[in-house]
């Protein structure tokens, strides 16, 4: 139950309430308790006796009883609900904490629909477990409890007999629990398999219909569902089985009660009332074993959930501050990177013994084949990866020593697939700056060529863009993109093949803005495209995660090596469009 009494430290901060929630629980389970004892009197007084004045108590008493044990209901059930839901918005806030804090890497080997799973299904699992289960436990515990102590009260030696079935009950319990927690983890991976294979599927629609391809996904979404279903139903089936298992145990017990009891009472030793009311007591008894149960299998199946949540939060954050790590101060842009190696896995190099430099202001070209490690090094910059060897060095600080909030709050990085918000475009480019003024905004968008474009929508900077930025064409979105790299105004910009996706015009248009941006910062430039690249001050030719070649495009020209290849290569397919 390890993990049961980590997700029972998240209520420290809820003592209060939880306090409240006890004291109406001990109420409601008192108030239910008194009932037995109220029946004992009917039978052996009211109807033995003809006693009409405890007649007359005793409906007066049932309707007090009902209504105190009413209102004490409603507030142990408000206030467990209460602690149980913020107990899940807790965790599911550190959850999602954890995984802005996971690098790159982590999301690189993980599918978008599984991290959603854990955000979602896992939680709910321990939602169930806190919110609703926790009342069964508590409440149906408390009932347990007192009837037993009130069965002493009445006849302690069929209170013995009562008590011989509690370690068979118990020993089912565990065994039926071992192997649902078994089947909640089984649950739990199929549904996270299902989301990402879901998630997958609707976000490549397109990609689909392109293809044709729309019975093929439903075929697999069918399958996915299916071994989901599968899980489910095992889990149902071994539910299933542990209720009546118990209530078959509780009612031997019961059976052998009544038949010990009814011999007391023949023989004179107890009266009938005490009988009927002992029995109440065993039913009351039998009940709360049985709701026990489904709550117990209930936890079992939600602790599969919450080990995989646990396990996110466990889980290690390699790219994070050193102890000691400090600001790194306002750059003026130098950069240095000396004898880098670096993989993506294990003895599978993807960058060898890298060195080169960039003084401020400049622009830094990387040209090569695909797969060459360009991306690597831009990526190796802003610290999405750590290297393995070597060092990367801002104005002579390892990138390693400073926080990693104030290394990325001095760099911009405009990506080849740009990724905008749901949200309006006022929201999008103010994600550079969250203090921009709409002045400060709006000059940006000029600035990135988008003003004019942007007027023209239905509602302007207000206009809803749509998931991704679907509703505006590529071109847009990328100047979108500067606008709000623009904003950040970073000493150092990354520009991984900006205007590679783009048509020709839209190519002049985004360049034009791309010019304008690195205008005064130093500037790396993954190029597809060798004619944006022409006035860079150096350019690094990659191939195999090597430097082959690097210097001007005059010189590497002169030079007849793999970038002049390259440079024929393009503008030889470009000759018949010119």
């Amino acid at each position: 139950m390890k993990h049961y009494l980590r997700l029972l430290q998240y209520l420290k901060l809820y003592k209060l309430r939880i306090a409240q929630a006890v004291v109406c629980m001990i109420v409601s389970a008192a108030a239910n308790l008194y009932m037995p004892w109220i029946i004992k009197d009917m039978i052996d007084k009211v109807l033995a006796e003809k006693d009409m004045e405890t007649l007359n108590l005793i409906c007066i008493g049932v309707l007090v009883i009902f209504f105190v044990r009413g209102f004490f209901y409603f507030g142990q059930s408000y206030l467990i609900a209460f602690v149980g839901q913020s107990v899940v918005l807790d965790i599911r806030n550190a959850l999602f904490a954890k995984f802005q804090r996971l690098p790159v890497s982590y999301f690189d080997r993980h599918q978008t629909g599984e991290v959603m799973s854990y955000l979602t299904n896992d939680v709910a699992t321990v939602q169930n477990a806190l919110a609703d289960k926790i009342i069964d436990v508590v409440t149906e515990g408390a009932i347990l409890i007192g009837s037993l102590v009130m069965m002493f009260l009445l006849d302690w030696q069929l209170a013995l007999m009562t008590l011989i079935t509690v370690p068979v009950v118990a020993v089912s319990m565990r065994v039926f629990g071992k192997m649902i927690k078994k089947s909640g983890s089984e649950i739990q991976s199929k549904l996270s398999d299902f989301t990402a294979m879901m998630q997958e599927s609707i976000s490549a629609e397109r990609v689909v219909k392109a293809f044709g391809r729309e019975r093929y996904e439903i075929d697999r979404y069918c399958e996915q569902n299916a071994k989901t279903f599968k899980a489910s139903m095992q889990n149902v089936k071994l539910t299933s089985m542990l209720t009546p298992t118990i209530e078959f145990i509780a009612a031997a017990a019961a059976t052998a009660l009544i038949w010990f009891g009814g011999k007391e009472v023949v023989d004179g030793r107890i009266t009938a009332g005490t009988l009927v009311a002992f029995l109440t007591y065993a039913v009351n008894m039998s009940n709360p074993l049985k709701r026990l149960s489904r709550a117990y299998a209930g936890i079992q199946q939600a602790l599969a959930g919450a080990e995989r949540v646990f396990s996110v939060l466990d889980m290690e954050e390699p790219i994070a501050d050193k102890p000691g790590a400090i600001a790194l101060p306002p750059t003026e842009g130098s950069v240095r990177i000396e004898d880098v190696s670096f993989s993506y896995t294990e003895n599978v190099p993807a960058l060898s013994h890298v060195s080169l430099s960039a003084e401020p202001g400049q622009m830094i070209a990387f040209v090569g084949p695909s797969g060459a490690g360009k991306s690597t090094i831009a990526n190796l910059i802003p610290r999405f990866y750590d290297v393995d060897s070597g060092s990367i060095q801002i104005d002579g600080h390892d990138i390693r020593n400073v926080t990693i909030d104030s290394l990325r709050a001095q760099i911009g990085i405009v990506p080849q697939e740009t990724m905008l918000f749901s949200a309006s475009v006022r929201e999008n480019i103010r994600y550079g700056r969250l203090d921009a003024t709409d002045e400060e905004i709006e000059a940006a968008a000029r600035d990135a060529n988008a003003h004019e474009f942007i007027m023209a929508l239905p509602e302007g900077y207000d206009t809803q863009i749509g998931e991704r930025g679907l509703m505006l064409s590529g071109g847009q979105r990328q100047r979108i993109a500067i606008a709000r790299a623009i904003l950040k105004d970073p000493r150092i910009l990354i520009l991984d093949e900006a205007t590679s996706a783009l048509d020709t015009e839209s190519e002049k248009i985004v360049q034009s803005a791309l010019d304008r941006l690195m205008i005064g910062r130093t500037s790396f430039v993954i190029a597809h495209r060798l004619s944006t690249i022409f006035g860079a001050n150096q350019i690094y030719v990659i191939e195999h995660g090597e430097i082959r070649e690097h210097g001007t495009h005059e010189e590497l020209l002169a030079a007849k090596g793999l970038y002049a290849e390259l440079y024929a290569l393009q503008f030889k397919k470009q000759l018949p469009d010119s």
